[in-house]
């Protein structure tokens, strides 16, 4: 399959602090890649570069085979990339409903909207019963539907994934990962950063392990989750 992503080279600084040393890695079209790594390797970085939120030092993005390195966020998200991040920020005093609506705000066809809407429903059966809820009293496995959900409703080709189990009860994980999943069958391709690693390459296609912003290991995501490094890093196991 070809590239739907691909990243050259690419660094970033905080500052002084280098955040990405130089990492190339490629999201084939109809893939899961997962990144996995400690806090702080780099991970959220990568995220947030590629979908317009960081400028980087050197190095090339390229998505569909056309560059977008240092293009405004609301571009690329009008091109199919979408990005969650970490912490849900979903809006709290508004609505579900109007969550999602925020979702589409790049959209001007409105009964296509509503048709992704009721595709959202589909995944997010929960979301339905709450339309008129406000976003800041759902339950944080809700939360995390509603942040998916409302970055669904822009038609991705592309999502970027930051950390979705975080803080949520063990059923609701495995709840949101076969979510993952199906959206993947469904033709979006997906980057995902996640600290549980087990569950990250448990459905990913392939893997890369990041290590203070260097790509330390990468490849089919059931051969690094044998390696003995990953097991005893990432994965609790001696």
């Amino acid at each position: 399959m070809p590239d739907i992503l691909r990243v050259q080279d690419l660094a970033v600084n905080y500052g002084a602090i280098q955040a990405l040393q130089g990492i190339s890695f490629h999201v084939e079209e109809g893939e899961i890649v997962t990144l996995i790594g400690a806090n702080g390797a780099g991970k959220s970085t990568t995220l947030k570069t590629i979908s317009g939120l960081l400028f980087p030092r050197r190095g090339s993005i390229h998505y569909q085979g056309e560059s977008i390195t240092g293009r405004p966020a609301d571009a690329i998200v009008k091109m199919g990339v979408v990005h969650v991040p970490e912490g849900r920020n979903i809006f709290a005093p508004l609505t579900v409903r109007e969550n999602l609506e925020m979702g589409a705000y790049t959209r001007r066809d409105r009964g296509e909207v509503a048709r992704s809407m009721q595709r959202v429903f589909t995944s997010f059966p929960r979301l339905e019963e709450r339309l008129s809820q406000l976003g800041g009293t759902l339950s944080g496995g809700e939360q995390q539907m509603l942040a998916m959900g409302r970055g669904l409703m822009a038609q991705p080709k592309l999502l970027l994934l930051d950390e979705p189990s975080m803080g949520l009860a063990p059923i609701l994980v495995e709840e949101i990962f076969r979510i993952v999943t199906e959206i993947n069958a469904q033709g979006v391709s997906i980057l995902l950063v996640e600290q549980n690693a087990a569950m990250a390459l448990s459905i990913a296609d392939r893997a890369y392990v990041l290590e203070t912003g260097r790509i330390v290991l990468e490849g089919p995501a059931q051969r690094v989750r044998e390696d003995p490094d990953v097991q005893k890093a990432y994965l609790g196991e001696a």
